[in-house]
C-alpha cells in the first residue's frame, strides 16, 4: 500500500506540475524545435546545387544525390539519396521524397539499408520553426496541413516520440498515440502517454492519459486533461516533501507556490510544517537583467517547539534569517560598481531549524554572519576611488553584532610629485619620491544583539574620521642592497571622547567612564629607514646524491630602524592621568579625592597610570609610549634539483621546494623601560609534491616566567596578589632557550590529484555562475546546485572519478606562560573521499576524529546511483545531535523536479 499511494502520489505531483505550467515542455508543444536525435545518413546541405521547379511548379527546388526521376505527364517527381525539397517556407530532407503537382502533396520517407536498419528519415522544417524527425509525413502544399508518423522532437529538455499527428491549416495539431518523456533514448525508460490530444497555440486538450515504465502502461490515469500552453513561464503549486522527526514529529517540507512575476523576476513562497507545532516560512526570489545585474534575496522564519506540550521547552524559538546577493556587471556603468552579499538573522536560526531541515553541517557549525553592501566610483581619470558600505558581523555563540552605517573610503593613488611627465631619461633619485592620500570614515556600533535592537540603541553608534598620508623615497646603494625611506601622519577626527573617573571601593576599584562631547582631533606620526638585499647559495654534486643533483638556499634579510615619539606626553594633551575621584553620584560632585599626588592611581611599580582619550574612538588614538628600534627578518627558500624522468622541458630534471618562506622576525626596542625585545615570531610552509603540503607558525618568547606578588590599590582597598608572569630576565641568563608560546600546524592530502582538479573546476564553475551573462538561462535548481558547490565543493558528484581520499590535519598549540593551567591544545584529523561500487553506483564519506577530546568529529555518508533520466540519493547522518537519512528517486529534468519519491527522518533534539 505504501508504494501504491507514493505512486499516486508522484502522478498527481507530475499532472498539478503539468497543469500549473512548472512543466515548460507540455505547456508549449510545438514543432518548433531542433531534434537532438541523429540519423544514420548524414547529409551536407551546405553544398548541395538546389535546381528550380522541374517543370512542374516554380515555388520547388529540390536535389537529390542519387537519382530525379521526373514524370511531367502526371506532374509526379521523385527523389532518391539524400534528398532535399524546399517549397516556399517548407524545407524537406529525406532518403526519399515524392512530389505530385496535381494534388499539391510531398511525401516522405526513409529506406531500410542492408542490415535491415530504417535510415534516412523525414526531417522537416516549417518557417522560422525549428526541425523535427519522423518516420514518414505527407503534407499538402495548398492546403497547407498533412499528417506524420512516428514524430520525434525536443521541447526545452522533454522528447515526445512515437504515434501520429495531423497539421491542420489553422495551427493546430491533433495527435493520436504519443508520448513524452524527459529521457532522450529512442525506447524511454518512462513517459506520459497521451492516447489523443489536440494541440493549439496557447493550450493541450488530451482524452485518456496515462504512466508508462519501460513502455508498461502503468494503472494510473486520467480520463482527460488540460494543460495551459502559455509559452512563458507562469506560478504554481510546489508540493511538499513528507518527513518523519523524531523532536517534532511528521511534517511537510517545501511546499509552497512559484510566483512568475515577469521574464526578469520570479518568487518562490515555501514552508516547512510539523506536527507538534513547530513551522517554517521562506521567501526566495531571484532577479536578473543580461548585461546589467543579476542576484536573489532569501527571507527565512522560524518558529520551532521542542520537549513536550506544557513544558519549558515547548515554548517556541523565534528566528529568522535574510540572505541577498547582488551582482553588477563591470559594463553596465564604467567606472562604478555596486555589489550586495547579506547574511544576517538570530544567532540560533541555523542551529535550531537544522540548517533549514537541510542537516549542513558548514551552516549549522558556522559561528559568524557577515554582510556588506558596498559602492564604489572611479574619478579624475582614474587617481581617485570612492567606495562606500554598509557592513555588519555577528558572533553567533556569543550573541554580539557589529553594525557600520556606512563606512566611507577615499583613496589617491600614489604620485611623484618630482617626477614631470615629460620625463626624458631614467628618474633622478628625488623623481622616485611617491606621495599617496587615504581617507575613512565610520559609523558604527558593537554590542550583544539584545541592547543593540533595543529601545536607545541608535544612540550606541561611535563615529569618526582618519586621514593616511604616506611618503616614501625608494633608493639603491652598491647595486645589490635596497634601501627605502618613509614617513607616515596619521590624523584622527572624533566627536566623542571619554574621561575616566576611578572610585576606591571596600575590595576594589571601580572605574566609571563618562563621554564628552566635542570635535578632537589627534595626530601622530612615524619614521621609517629599511634594507634588504638576497643572498644565494648554491651547491651542485659532480655525483648525484640519489636523485638529488644539486641544493639552492637563498636567505632574503631584512632590517629596518622606525621612530616614533610618545604622544602620551602632556605635550599632546591626549592621554589624562588615572585619578580617583569621590563616590558621588550626583551631577558635578564627583570630584579627585585629593590635590597632593595621592589621588593619582598607580601600578605595581608605583609609576603613575594614564589613560587615552580616545581609546573607546572607531579608529583607536594615538600610541602611547616611544618608541626607536630596530625590526628585523630573515626569510629563507630551499630547494632541491632532483634528476626525474617525467620532466617536460628536456633538461631531465625538476626542481622540488622543501622549504617555502621560513621567516624568523622581531625587534628591540633601545627606549623601552623593560622587555626591549619583541617575541620571536616564525613561520613557513612547504609544498613536496602535489598531493603533500604544509604550513606551521608560531611564537617564542624570550622572556622568563616567575611566581610573582603584585599589589594594587591603596590604603583599605589595597590588594595584593600572586601568580605566574612573565619577567624582564632573558631565558639565556638561566641557560634556557627561548619559550614556545604558541605553534600551528597544519597540512592536507589527497589520494588522487584528479579529484583536486575536479574541485578547482567547481570552483570555476561558482566563479562563473557569478557573471551575469552566464545566468540567464538557468533554471532554479542549477542555480541551487551551483550553490551547493560553492558551499562545498568537495560534494559535487563526479562519476568521472573513480576514487579519492582526501585528509587534513591541524594542531594548536598555546601555552603564553609555559604553565599547564595556561596550556591549550586541539589536534583534530578530519577525512573525507568517495568510490564508484560499479560506473553508476557511488559512496561518499565525511569524518573525523578529535584527538584532544578522544571523539569521532561529525560524521555523513551519502550513496548515489545514476540510472540514466533518473537519479538515485541517500544521505546518513548515523549519530549526534543531527542523526537523521533521506532517500530521494527523482527524475533528472528540471521540467519534472517535482516528480520523485522521498523518505526523510529528521534528527533528535537534545532539549
Amino acid at each position: 500500500m505504501k508504494l501504491f499511494r507514493y505512486i499516486i502520489l508522484s502522478f498527481c505531483a507530475l499532472l498539478l506540475t503539468s497543469v500549473d505550467n512548472e512543466s515548460y515542455a507540455l505547456s508549449t508543444y510545438s514543432f518548433q524545435q531542433v531534434v537532438q536525435q541523429t540519423d544514420s545518413t548524414k547529409r551536407d546541405t551546405t553544398k548541395k546545387i538546389m535546381k528550380k521547379g522541374g517543370g512542374l511548379d516554380d515555388k520547388l527546388e529540390y536535389y537529390a544525390k542519387d537519382t530525379t526521376d521526373i514524370d511531367r505527364k502526371n506532374g509526379i517527381m521523385q527523389l532518391y539519396g539524400s534528398a532535399r525539397v524546399i517549397y516556399d517556407e517548407f524545407e524537406l530532407d529525406a532518403e526519399y521524397i515524392r512530389f505530385d503537382s496535381r494534388n499539391n502533396t510531398i511525401f516522405a520517407r526513409g529506406i531500410k539499408n542492408d542490415k535491415g536498419k530504417y535510415t534516412g528519415r523525414p526531417i522537416f522544417k516549417m518557417g522560422q520553426e525549428g526541425t523535427s524527425l519522423a518516420d514518414s509525413i505527407n503534407y499538402n502544399t495548398k492546403l497547407g496541413k498533412g499528417i506524420v508518423y512516428g514524430v520525434s522532437t525536443e521541447q526545452e529538455g522533454g522528447f515526445f516520440s512515437g504515434g501520429i499527428a495531423k497539421i491542420q491549416p489553422d495551427e493546430e495539431v491533433h495527435s493520436l498515440g504519443q508520448t513524452f518523456s524527459t529521457c532522450n533514448l529512442a525506447e524511454p525508460h518512462f513517459g506520459i502517454h497521451f492516447t489523443k490530444a489536440i494541440i493549439t497555440k496557447n493550450q493541450i486538450i488530451t482524452g485518456p492519459v496515462y504512466m508508462e515504465f519501460e513502455r508498461i502502461p502503468m494503472p494510473l490515469g486520467l480520463p482527460f486533461a488540460f494543460f495551459p500552453k502559455p509559452n512563458k513561464k507562469s506560478s504554481g503549486f510546489i508540493l511538499p516533501t513528507p518527513q518523519e522527526d523524531a523532536t517534532k514529529g511528521f511534517g511537510l517540507l517545501n511546499g509552497g507556490y512559484y510566483v512568475a512575476l515577469n521574464d526578469y523576476w520570479d518568487a518562490k513562497i515555501t514552508g516547512n510544517i510539523f506536527t507538534n507545532g513547530s513551522y517554517d516560512l521562506n521567501l526566495a526570489t531571484n532577479y536578473m537583467k543580461r548585461y546589467k545585474h543579476n542576484g536573489n534575496f532569501n527571507l527565512a522564519y522560524s518558529s520551532t517547539r521542542n520537549g513536550l506540550e506544557g513544558t519549558p521547552e515547548y515554548t517556541p524559538q523565534k528566528n529568522f534569517n535574510i540572505a541577498w546577493t547582488h551582482s553588477q556587471n563591470p559594463l553596465a556603468r564604467p567606472g562604478s560598481t555596486f555589489s550586495a552579499s547579506v547574511n544576517a538573522g538570530t544567532a540560533s536560526y541555523f542551529r535550531v531549524t537544522g540548517a533549514n531541515a537541510t542537516n549542513d553541517f558548514d551552516q549549522i557549525a558556522r559561528n559568524t554572519l557577515s554582510s556588506s553592501i558596498a559602492y564604489g566610483k572611479t574619478f579624475g581619470d582614474g587617481l581617485f576611488n570612492l567606495t562606500s558600505a554598509l557592513t555588519h558581523s555577528q558572533e553567533t555563540s556569543a550573541k554580539t553584532i557589529t553594525l557600520t552605517l556606512p563606512s566611507v573610503s577615499l583613496n589617491m593613488s600614489t604620485i611623484n610629485p618630482f617626477d614631470p611627465k615629460d620625463r626624458v631619461g631614467t628618474q633622478k633619485f628625488y623623481q622616485k619620491l611617491t606621495v599617496g592620500y587615504n581617507l575613512e570614515a565610520k559609523n558604527t556600533v558593537s554590542d550583544q544583539e539584545s541592547l543593540v535592537f533595543a529601545k536607545g540603541g541608535l544612540s550606541r553608534f561611535q563615529n569618526g574620521f582618519q586621514h593616511n598620508i604616506p611618503i616614501s623615497l625608494p633608493f639603491n646603494v652598491l647595486q645589490f642592497l635596497n634601501f627605502n625611506t618613509s614617513a607616515n601622519y596619521t590624523e584622527r577626527w572624533y566627536f566623542q571622547t571619554i574621561e575616566k573617573r576611578y572610585i576606591r571601593l571596600a575590595t576594589s576599584d571601580s572605574v566609571k567612564i563618562d563621554t564628552v562631547s566635542g570635535f578632537k582631533r589627534a595626530g601622530e606620526y612615524n619614521l621609517n629607514l629599511g634594507m634588504s638585499t638576497k643572498l644565494y647559495g648554491k651547491r651542485e654534486f659532480k655525483k648525484p646524491i640519489g636523485n638529488i643533483a644539486a641544493i639552492r638556499h637563498v636567505i632574503t634579510p631584512n632590517i629596518g630602524f622606525s621612530y616614533r615619539p610618545d604622544f602620551s606626553s602632556n605635550n599632546y594633551n591626549y592621554y589624562r592621568d588615572q585619578v580617583y575621584y569621590t563616590n558621588d553620584i550626583r551631577p558635578g560632585k564627583s570630584v579627585p579625592i585629593a590635590n597632593d599626588g595621592s589621588q593619582i592611581v598607580r601600578g605595581a611599580n608605583g609609576q603613575p597610570l594614564r589613560y587615552s582619550i580616545f581609546e573607546q574612538g572607531i579608529f583607536g588614538g594615538p600610541s602611547a609610549g616611544k618608541y626607536a628600534g630596530l625590526n628585523f627578518s630573515v626569510d629563507n627558500n630551499v630547494e632541491l634539483k632532483v634528476l626525474s624522468s617525467k620532466d617536460t622541458t628536456g633538461t631531465g630534471e625538476r626542481k622540488i621546494p622543501i622549504i617555502q618562506g621560513l621567516t624568523f622576525s622581531s625587534a628591540y626596542n633601545f627606549v623601552a623601560p623593560s622587555k626591549k625585545l619583541a617575541p620571536i615570531n616564525f613561520s613557513g610552509r612547504s609544498q613536496f609534491t602535489d598531493k603533500l603540503g604544509f604550513n606551521f607558525g608560531g611564537v617564542l618568547s624570550p622572556y622568563a616566567v616567575d611566581f610573582v606578588q603584585t599589589t594594587t590599590g591603596s590604603g583599605a582597598s589595597q590588594f595584593t596578589s600572586s601568580s605566574f608572569q612573565e619577567v624582564d630576565r632573558y631565558v639565556w641568563q638561566d641557560g634556557k632557550l627561548p619559550r614556545l608560546v604558541s605553534l600551528n600546524f597544519s597540512t592536507d592530502f589527497s589520494f588522487n590529484p584528479d579529484a583536486l582538479k575536479s574541485r578547482n573546476k567547481n570552483m570555476d564553475a561558482v566563479k562563473n555562475a557569478n557573471d551575469v551573462n552566464n545566468n540567464g538561462n538557468r533554471t532554479q535548481e542549477q542555480i541551487e546546485q551551483l550553490a551547493s558547490i560553492s558551499r562545498d565543493p568537495n560534494a559535487f558528484v563526479d562519476f568521472n572519478i573513480p576514487w579519492n581520499i582526501a585528509l587534513s590535519y591541524s594542531f594548536n598549540y598555546s601555552n603564553p606562560l609555559g604553565q599547564r593551567s595556561t596550556r591549550t591544545i586541539s589536534n583534530s584529523l578530519n577525512f573525507n573521499g568517495d568510490f564508484n561500487l560499479t560506473p553508476k553506483w557511488k559512496i561518499q564519506f565525511t569524518s573525523g576524529y578529535d584527538l584532544v577530546r578522544s571523539e569521532i568529529s561529525p560524521t555523513s555518508f551519502s550513496i548515489y546511483r545514476d540510472l540514466h533520466c533518473w537519479d538515485l540519493s541517500a544521505s546518513w547522518v548515523p549519530f549526534g545531535q543531527y542523526q537523521s537519512y533521506s532517500i530521494d528517486i527523482k527524475v533528472k529534468a528540471s521540467i519534472l523536479q517535482d516528480l520523485k519519491l522521498s523518505k526523510r527522518k529528521g534528527f533528535y533534539t537534545r532539549y
